[in-house]
């Protein structure tokens, strides 16, 4: 069951205002007037509760379900237990996420200005906007309708945020402008420096950084993930971007839609993505490399080459796929030698 301390639930349902919501298939026999309270993982769904069936090998965890209803496909679903109801479906994921969103809420506070927060008087907040204690806007900064800025965060001279966007506790945004519905958690740090010294007589001078971070609608950036702002132009994520927790993503880089970043990434400089590109934790990139839409780096790889689009890379320095694991058995039988 879902705490309700820290989400709303908007239950009961009943099963066929389910059906209708995620287009899951009833039998004709079945109660669809059965209420559903809750949704709850397969092993300790209970009465009043609906589960989703879709992997193979959980067979016999399926004969023990408990639940009152099951969200499963038609291939799956003669495992279902007696005495469950059963929705067939043929992507059961597709369909939790549709009941999660219907069913859970994060408590959304009031729109207000805390009287805590220091806004400039320069500065334009739209309307509907909640502003939480001791958050800082500065000079000629905008912010759009219906925004949420959490308690202490910080947007910079001249930034601007578009409509319906939420900013993190202690998250910083500065020389940064981004589109509507975006979501920058807390502690990340978005248009700092970019990482760049010229050695002049023995000394590492700072390279000024002068450029702009731009973000397209839609974008997430994870907890504490660094975003440097470009040093002459500007650093640009795509629409539709997916950035998770403790990424670096470095000056000028430039992303195009829909690409995903997992943990841990590091991004040179100068870098260039293709849409939907995807990188595994851990996978360092270096600079001024351009990966082709739809290319997928594993974990932990290094990228030292550029990549074509729709190629799988493993290992460091990265391969295609098929030849780093022709590496693997290579050593492996070898090694034994």
């Amino acid at each position: 069951m879902v705490d309700t301390a820290f989400y709303q639930n908007k239950g009961p349902f009943c099963l066929n205002y389910i059906c209708k919501l995620t287009g899951a298939v009833m039998s004709p026999d079945a109660d669809n007037t059965v209420k559903i309270r809750d949704i709850a993982p397969m092993e300790t769904a209970v009465e009043g509760e609906i589960c989703f069936f879709y992997d193979k090998k959980a067979k016999a965890k399926a004969s023990e379900m408990k639940a009152s209803a099951c969200v499963t496909t038609e291939e799956l679903k003669n495992f279902v237990p007696a005495g469950v109801v059963v929705l067939v479906h043929p992507d059961p994921k597709t369909a939790f996420l549709t009941l999660n969103q219907a069913f859970y809420a994060e408590y959304a506070p009031q729109a207000g200005v805390a009287a805590s927060a220091k806004i400039h008087p320069s500065a334009k907040i739209g309307q509907g906007c909640f502003v939480g204690e001791n958050v800082v806007v500065e000079e000629n900064a905008v912010v759009g309708d219906g925004c949420r800025l959490e308690a202490g965060c910080y947007i910079g001279r001249g930034c601007v945020l578009g409509n319906n966007c939420r900013i993190g506790v202690n998250a910083y945004v500065s020389y940064t402008k981004m589109g509507d519905n975006c979501f920058i958690f807390s502690g990340a740090r978005l248009g700092t420096d970019g990482f760049g010294f010229q050695l002049v007589n023995g000394q590492h001078v700072r390279i000024p950084q002068v450029g702009l971070l731009l973000l397209g609608n839609d974008v997430e950036v994870g907890a504490n993930t660094c975003i440097d702002r470009g040093a002459l132009g500007n650093t640009i994520i795509g629409d539709g971007c997916r950035i998770d927790n403790l990424v670096q993503i470095a000056h000028n880089d430039k992303m195009g839609r829909g690409c995903v970043i997992v943990s841990q990434t590091g991004i040179a400089g100068s870098c260039t993505f293709g849409d939907y590109v995807v990188t595994g934790g851990q996978a360092g990139i270096a600079d001024h490399i351009h990966i082709g839409s739809g290319a997928q780096v594993a974990a932990q790889s290094g990228i030292m080459r550029d990549i074509e689009p729709q190629t799988v890379v493993m290992g460091s320095p990265a391969v295609p796929f098929k030849d780093y694991m022709r590496q693997v058995a290579f050593l492996q039988k070898n090694s034994k030698k």
